[in-house]
């Protein structure tokens, strides 16, 4: 797969900045996956990032296993580092894992949003209504994190928000977003956005806010698991008694 151009002259400094060179190449790398620029398959050469970046190969290569970590790069015999392709199996089991942490930390969070908060993720989900008119999947997706990170960004408990991180950042391994597949589930998430904001107005129980949010996530899985089932065709000897 042909290295897209990239005008690092105009992106960057020569040199990193002072956040540490290892750092630095791990975010110029998360970006580009973030955005698509290194899409599923995409092979991350090392000797061209090195020169994109301006930098020496140990800091790259230190960024690209940190990347793999974290699942959005894997390594493949013969071919090297790569950005990971979808694992359908692997989506199922992250979406329903944060469909339960993060309804937990969203109902923890309710009690303590303040108004401020709550008037953020109501603009946020104003602005995913807006792009439903001329639809934008990514431009979507990047207010969707927006508008739950506002939700549970007062949560109690550091270990469930730390669950909550992983299951984003795993899910960023779908670069193109699960709203790309089935376009129409954006109108239905951004009802549903009002209602759990409603929920959480009126100062509902954790257990209604929680399976709200648990419930939103799933719908969502759902639907994205049904645009990829296969379609059953009847046949003219089909469907007959």
């Amino acid at each position: 797969m042909a290295h897209p151009a990239v005008n690092s002259a105009a992106q960057m400094d020569a040199a990193p900045p002072a956040i540490g060179k290892a750092q630095f190449a791990y975010a110029w790398l998360k970006t580009r996956i973030d955005d698509g620029t290194f899409g599923p398959g995409f092979r991350l050469v090392l000797d061209q990032i090195a020169r994109d970046t301006s930098m020496s190969p140990v800091p790259v290569r230190e960024a690209i296993r940190r990347l793999e970590a974290e699942g959005l790069v894997t390594f493949v015999r013969n071919v090297g580092a790569q950005v990971a392709m979808l694992d359908p199996t692997e989506y199922r089991h992250t979406m329903q894992t944060l469909g339960l942490v993060e309804g937990a930390a969203t109902a923890l969070s309710a009690p303590t949003l303040s108004v401020e908060a709550i008037a953020r993720a109501r603009q946020i989900n104003a602005q995913m209504r807006d792009t439903l008119r001329h639809f934008d999947p990514t431009r979507f997706t990047t207010l969707n994190r927006d508008f739950h990170s506002e939700l549970y960004s007062t949560c109690p408990n550091p270990h469930i928000l730390d669950l909550v991180h992983r299951g984003w950042n795993r899910l960023s391994v779908l670069r193109e977003s699960t709203f790309g597949f089935v376009p129409g589930r954006a109108a239905e998430s951004v009802a549903e956005h009002d209602q759990i904001l409603d929920l959480v107005e009126q100062r509902a129980s954790a257990h209604d806010i929680e399976h709200a949010a648990r419930d939103h996530r799933q719908a969502t899985l759902n639907a994205f698991l049904s645009s990829r089932a296969p379609t059953h065709h009847v046949g003219p000897q089909e469907g007959t008694s």
